[in-house]
């Protein structure tokens, strides 16, 4: 599990009298998220050779590449999820492969992650699968848990009915903004978003969109979002790298993408499915 900054959980009321940075400003340009040289591997197979990222504060990074190119391998990796042959990462200014104990878990609190499809917990309510990260690393009353919990429903857009129900019983947005408040539930400043549109009718990643877009600016988030979503990459990422043959070939905005010469990022940003992108 991961998510919080601090030994203590805190109320969004001091989130919401934070500064926000802004993108693009010199607190933008802070990087909280270094990976040096990352190399994996299965078998014979090598998915990521020597790759090299940051990611700034503040920033919504749109992460794309072709299907099968090491994607969600990336953030599992620096999640800590898969092993990595080579490589080293740097959260918050931190090494984090020499971390250990209870230094180790204060960074893990302060990220969040919303993977593919959700991953709720069938067995249990929206309430309890939010309430799942502050049981692993806090000892809160259960009351004040149920009312972090009202909290982070509210603010995800689902409605207070919401908490008691199952994850069979939502339907594939509801899924997603549940997951989304379970990723928020000890307040992070990094979140991780793997294909948060995925299954989504337009409608519904349009409004998607605009609540990831709201957070990072209410709540001072920097996200990292992997995604195949042209017009999530249009509408709220601030940058956007590509990952080619294992390694990020380039970073930079939508319109800096439409001029990159690779075949596979021009067909991308510029082929028949990018209509109106970039203009």
């Amino acid at each position: 599990m991961v998510c919080l900054p601090c030994s203590t959980p805190r109320l969004d009321t001091e989130l919401l009298s934070a500064k926000t940075p802004i993108p693009g400003s010199a607190a933008a340009s802070e990087t909280i998220l270094r990976v040096n040289n990352m190399s994996v591997a299965f078998g014979s197979n090598k998915v990521l050779k020597g790759l090299n990222l940051d990611v700034f504060r503040g920033e919504i990074l749109g992460f794309v590449g072709g299907s099968g190119s090491g994607k969600s391998v990336l953030m599992r990796a620096i999640l800590g999820l898969i092993a990595r042959d080579t490589g080293d990462i740097e959260l918050f200014h931190t090494n984090y492969d020499r971390l250990i104990g209870s230094d180790r878990l204060a960074i893990d609190r302060r990220l969040g992650v919303l993977f593919q499809h959700g991953a709720l917990f069938s067995s249990l309510t929206v309430k309890e699968n939010i309430q799942v990260p502050m049981r692993e690393y806090f000892d809160l009353s259960q009351k004040l848990m149920d009312e972090l919990a009202m909290v982070k429903i509210e603010l995800v857009g689902l409605q207070p009915s919401a908490a008691n129900q199952f994850p069979s019983e939502l339907s594939g947005g509801m899924i997603k903004r549940a997951s989304l408040a379970r990723a928020l539930a000890l307040d992070p400043e990094l979140v991780f978003l793997d294909e948060p549109t995925s299954g989504l009718d337009p409608i519904g990643a349009a409004e998607f969109d605009e609540l990831i877009a709201s957070l990072r600016d209410t709540l001072g988030l920097t996200v990292y979002m992997v995604t195949h979503d042209l017009d999530s990459l249009q509408a709220i990422c601030d940058r956007i790298a590509v990952l080619r043959n294992g390694v990020v070939l380039t970073t930079g905005t939508m319109e800096q993408m439409t001029k990159v010469e690779d075949p596979w990022t021009k067909a991308y940003f510029t082929g028949k499915r990018a209509r109106n992108v970039g203009m």
